[in-house]
C-alpha cells in the first residue's frame, strides 16, 4: 500500500492511505539517506510504501519511501553532525515572525529563507500579533516587510487574537501542502486555531490513533484544512543551524546577490573582502539591504546569529 506520513511519533508513524484511512506503522530495519546524515530517517510529507500486518489491526511496517521533491532541514539539537528533516514534498512554507513577544531576528528568518530556497520552496512571511504594535513598530513592520518583498518574499500583517489576516493566509493555503514554522511563542497554534476553528475535531483520530499506550514527542503533524488543502504545523524552533551548504554556493540562495555573482572581479569572490565585489558595492548603494548582508557574513563566517 500507499500513503504519506501525517504525524511522527518518534519510532512509530501515522500513515494515511489513498482512502484516507490512518495507520500506526514503524519502519522496518534501518533506513539511510544516500550522502545525508539524519537525525528522523522519515519526515512528515513523506510518502512511502507500507505492509499492513494482519496480526495487529491496522498496523503497518514501513518498507520504502519515494524521492523527496524537496524538504524543510536544520542541524539537529541533540545529535551533533546530524540534521533534522522538519518536513517533506512541501508546496510552500510559511514562517510566522513577530517584532515583539518575542521578537524574531532576521538571523534566524534569514536561514530559514536560505534553507527554502536551496530546495524552491516558495515562502510567505506572516507578521503575526500586529494588535500588539504601536504606531513606530507598525512603521518598522512596514519597512521589513517592504525589504523582503523587494527580493521576492512577499508578507502579510496578521494577527490570531483580531483576526487580521486569517482571510488572506487561509486563500494561500487552498489546495497546497503548507508548512507553518517559526520560533516557539510566535503565535502559531492560535493562528492554526484561528483558521481551522474545528481543529480538535479533526485532529482527535490522530492523536487518539497514534498516542496507544505509546511515550510519545511529536516532530510535526499534518493537520488536513479541508479536502485537498493541509497544514503542517511543526514545534517552535529555537534555533536554525544550515546543513550541507558550502560557504562558496551561500549566494546563490539570496535572490539580491544571485543577480549579481557574474558583476563581479573575481569568479570565486566571497562577497566580503574582495575588491571589485559587486555585492559589496550594491549594500555600500543601498541596493541590497544591509540586515540582509549581515545575515550573510554571519552565515559565512559561521556566527552564531541562528536565534
Amino acid at each position: 500500500m500507499t500513503g504519506i506520513i501525517v504525524k511522527s511519533t518518534g519510532s512509530w508513524y501515522v500513515v494515511r492511505d489513498t482512502t484516507g484511512q490512518l495507520h500506526r506503522c514503524r519502519l522496518r530495519g534501518k533506513f539511510k539517506h544516500k550522502g545525508l546524515k539524519v537525525s528522523n530517517p522519515l519526515a512528515v510529507g513523506d510518502q512511502v510504501d507500507f505492509t499492513v500486518e494482519e496480526q495487529t489491526e491496522g498496523a503497518g511496517v514501513i518498507h520504502h519511501i519515494e524521492p523527496r521533491r524537496n524538504y524543510i532541514i536544520r542541524r539537529s539539537v541533540h545529535k551533533t553532525e546530524h540534521a533534522h528533516i522538519v518536513a517533506a514534498n512541501l508546496d510552500q512554507a510559511l514562517l510566522v515572525v513577530t517584532l515583539a513577544s518575542p521578537a524574531t531576528s532576521f538571523g534566524f528568518i534569514d536561514r530559514f529563507l536560505v534553507t527554502a530556497e536551496a530546495y524552491r520552496i516558495p515562502v510567505t512571511l506572516l507578521f503575526n500579533k500586529t494588535d500588539l504594535y504601536d504606531e513606530d513598530l507598525a512603521d518598522y513592520q512596514d519597512q521589513i516587510l517592504k525589504m523582503y518583498a523587494r527580493v521576492g518574499y512577499p508578507g502579510l500583517r496578521c494577527s490570531a487574537h483580531t483576526g487580521e489576516g486569517v482571510a488572506d493566509i487561509d486563500a494561500l493555503l487552498d489546495g497546497k501542502v503548507s508548512l507553518l514554522s517559526g520560533h516557539s511563542g510566535v503565535g502559531k497554534s492560535t493562528l492554526i486555531n484561528a483558521l481551522v476553528p474545528d481543529l480538535d475535531l479533526k485532529t482527535a483520530e490522530i492523536s487518539e490513533f497514534s498516542d496507544k499506550g505509546v511515550h510519545t514527542t511529536t516532530f510535526a503533524e499534518m493537520l488536513e484544512v479541508r479536502p485537498g488543502t493541509y497544514l503542517i504545523d511543526t514545534p517552535g524552533i529555537k534555533e536554525l543551524g544550515l546543513v550541507d551548504m558550502k560557504p562558496g554556493e551561500l549566494a546563490h540562495y539570496f535572490p539580491e546577490m544571485r543577480a549579481l555573482l557574474n558583476q563581479c572581479r573575481y569568479h570565486n569572490c566571497q562577497h566580503l573582502h574582495e575588491p571589485g565585489c559587486a555585492v559589496r558595492e550594491a549594500v555600500d548603494k543601498g541596493r541590497i539591504a544591509l540586515p540582509r548582508y549581515d545575515s550573510y557574513v554571519s552565515m559565512q563566517q559561521a556566527d552564531d546569529n541562528r536565534k
